[in-house]
């Protein structure tokens, strides 16, 4: 699906005439008028008008040849966000399908969030929500990141590394789960270009380098398979498919292997009439070559969950070489370049059978709705979506046959759960191919599970919550421990609370109203305080969640009093004008008994500038003054003169902390020490470290008399053979 070309939306519409009718065309012709207003004088980062991005969405959506809704949406899916057009304008100007996908694909830009992060978790949340309820959700996102990833030169660094960890992390992924490889690719291997550049080119380089020797292997692999499929009257489609970058890559880092010790970098696909012809040509390539041993896959007979069917075979080729085969039919192959695209393209008069067949096969998917109820914030709600939906997988049946997929890891805790909550919650045991077996062992693909109940079972232990792998089966237990432990949990919950409100020095009685409590439960949703109890006893939320918004005016109020008290001493300390020496070697204007401290963050020593920092409580703290944290604005107020005496008392020292940086050799670390002695000076303590780079880092702590004696250490520590630089560093 890479495509560097710009299309315009003449060629869009074009493309879309190929499959829509008239009066469809029309829809989506009148969609992209609509956004072409809307965003008129808008431009992207690029320059470019801001109307080409909903262009190439929408055009890679025609690729899929989606239906009229949702390449509309294509169209459409900026202009809440980014413009003054609301969700009823376009509920109005074209339908209530239209608003509902535009409205999945939107993010939460009006609401503020104590972080980046949150505001990300928030916008996935609202998304994978809308996506449970209408796959295309998904289908709209997934084009307009391909779209944005292809232009991701005209953003700054930073900006282009971190939406490409965003995609090899979340929408990467979720292509593959989806099962829509054409995308899925494109996105890792331009996610890999900006994260790790010199990899890339690197690996594209060296397949250029061996593109002819591939290209020669492969004619001699086809030609052999195509005479002797010819012999048994079997129409096939032959072609090599050369391993994407991203896959290459991983090989290379996960089994830490070189680019030519990957041997498997190119497979043969053959796409075949009928089921019948896949096995047939299966045999036929086992008879031309020896298959090795574990490499054979049959996801014909056992469809992968986004449905993707094929053989997969690994075979030792010509020149004694690993080789894999994948063998399909046409329908097999388009499920499994587009996957779940494939069942939503348009079709007129698409019957309820095959509607209700996909809906069947989907119904993992609107699991995510109970994640969603479940999670008690955005960032567990996709925790909880990577480790269902993005894991590998493995597949176990049923005593009856029915396939069950899980994530890798999982115990036969998630498979009784997965069958549903009340086998689950009487489970006693497991039997896997026929023996028994402990509740924490790790299922196999190709497992056959038996759950064993008892109607006398007590229900799941709280260890169970560590043994299962699965949202769904920890969600279930959680869901146990709510009903079965309602009042405990909220004498726990309470006491819990309590316990917080004390360690913040705050009377329980005066905090714990109804007023507040009510105010308080209401903030988190729940109807009443005893579900708020609740659920702090079974670690919904935490106490220290809960006290926080109890607490919340009484800490702002004493806060206040705090900074009130704080700022009555500034002024008395700057009042005075008498002069205090102190053992520390610093005068400071202040009073007498006044605590002058030297700050450990920057280890001011005589001859440095110095600035005074009153603190709360603690005295004077005196500070370098290029210290970054005394240049704050609130620190500014703070700030008061401060100098060295001018006679230091003799054989005061002062600790510094230096770091000093070369290459690693034998005695690099003697010969340092050596050279500190050498100066007289102590040392009170000595780390080093080494990089792969043989780069070697030491950090040492110094007792110096003043700034003389420091430039004394550091310029014989430079004089030392292979040492790069010596730095004075803050803690």
């Amino acid at each position: 699906m890479a495509n560097e070309q710009v299309l315009t939306a003449e060629q869009v519409i074009d493309q879309a005439k190929t499959y829509l009718s008239e009066r469809d065309v029309a829809f989506v012709q009148r969609a992209y008028e609509f956004a072409k207003d809307a965003h008129k004088e808008q431009y992207r980062k690029s320059g470019e008008p801001y109307i080409i991005h909903p262009i190439q969405v929408a055009g890679i959506l025609v690729d899929l040849e989606m239906d009229p809704d949702t390449i509309a949406t294509g169209f459409l899916h900026d202009v809440v966000e980014d413009t003054e057009v609301t969700l009823e304008q376009i509920s109005d100007s074209f339908n209530k399908e239209v608003a509902m996908l535009v409205d999945g694909v939107t993010k939460l830009g009006k609401i503020k969030y104590k972080s980046k992060e949150e505001q990300q978790a928030e916008n996935h949340r609202k998304m994978f929500v809308a996506m449970a309820q209408d796959i295309r959700v998904i289908l709209v996102k997934l084009a307009d990141r391909l779209h944005n990833m292809r232009t991701l030169k005209h953003l700054p660094q930073e900006k282009q590394r971190r939406i490409s960890n965003e995609t090899l992390e979340i929408f990467a992924p979720l292509a593959h789960r989806l099962g829509i490889s054409a995308i899925k690719w494109e996105l890792e291997d331009t996610a890999l270009r900006y994260l790790n550049p010199q990899q890339y080119y690197r690996i594209v380089n060296l397949m250029k380098k061996k593109r002819a020797e591939r290209e020669e292997y492969l004619d001699q692999v086809i030609g052999e398979v195509r005479e002797r499929v010819n012999e048994v009257s079997i129409k096939v489609e032959l072609s090599g498919r050369p391993k994407h970058i991203y896959s290459i890559y991983r090989k290379m880092a996960l089994q830490n292997k070189q680019f030519n010790e990957i041997y498997d970098l190119l497979a043969v696909r053959i796409i075949v009439n009928s089921i019948k012809d896949c096995y047939a040509v299966l045999g036929i390539i086992h008879t031309c070559w020896k298959p090795m041993p574990g490499r054979f896959k049959d996801y014909i007979a056992m469809p992968k969950a986004n449905m993707y069917q094929s053989l997969h075979t690994t075979v030792i080729g010509p020149k004694g070489e690993p080789l894999e085969v994948q063998i399909r039919t046409a329908d097999m192959h388009q499920i499994a370049e587009f996957g779940i695209a494939a069942h939503w393209a348009y079709k007129e008069g698409k019957t309820l059978t095959e509607q209700s067949s996909f809906e069947e096969k989907m119904t993992w998917f609107r699991e995510i709705l109970e994640f969603q109820n479940d999670a008690t914030n955005a960032e567990e709600f996709m925790e909880s979506l990577k480790i269902d939906l993005f894991s590998d997988m493995v597949y176990v049946f049923t005593p009856k046959g029915d396939v069950i997929e899980l994530p890798s890891g999982s115990v036969p805790i998630d498979f009784s759960y997965r069958i549903h909550s009340e086998i689950g919650n009487k489970t006693i045991g497991a039997k896997v191919n026929g023996k028994m077996v402990t509740l924490d062992y790790k299922l196999k693909t190709g497992d056959i599970i038996e759950i064993l109940t008892s109607k006398h079972s007590y229900g799941p232990s709280p260890d169970w919550l560590k043994l299962a792998q699965t949202s769904q089966a920890k969600n279930k237990i959680r869901q146990f421990f709510k009903k079965q432990r309602r009042d405990e949990n909220i004498e726990k919950g309470k006491e819990l609370v309590e316990k917080e409100v004390r360690q913040m020095e705050f009377d329980v009685k005066e905090i714990l109203t109804a007023d507040n409590i009510k105010r308080v439960a209401e903030k988190f949703n729940f109807s009443n305080d005893e579900d708020m109890y609740a659920a702090v006893g079974y670690n919904g939320i935490t106490p220290l969640q809960v006290a926080n918004r109890l607490t919340e005016k009484w800490r702002k109020k004493r806060d206040q009093e705090q900074e009130a008290s704080l700022q009555e001493n500034i002024r008395e300390v700057k009042r005075v004008n008498t002069t205090k020496r102190r053992d520390s070697g610093v005068i400071v204007q202040g009073i007498d008994n006044l605590l002058i401290r030297l700050s450990k963050c920057c280890s001011p020593v005589p001859g440095d500038d110095i600035v005074g920092f009153i603190t709360k409580g603690r005295g004077v703290s005196v500070h370098r003054a290029d210290c970054p944290n005394v240049h704050t604005e609130d620190a500014e107020s703070r700030l008061i003169p401060v100098e060295w005496e001018s006679q230091i008392k003799q054989g005061k020292e002062f600790n510094v902390e230096i770091e000093i940086s070369g290459f690693d050799r034998r005695g690099l670390l003697n010969e340092v020490l050596q050279a500190v002695n050498e100066t007289k000076t102590n040392i009170s303590a000595v780390s080093g470290r080494s990089d792969r780079n043989k780069m070697a880092t030491i950090n040492m702590s110094i007792s110096i008399h003043n700034i003389s004696h420091l430039h004394k250490v550091v310029e014989r520590i430079k004089q030392i053979r292979d040492i790069y630089s010596v730095r004075r560093i803050m803690q």
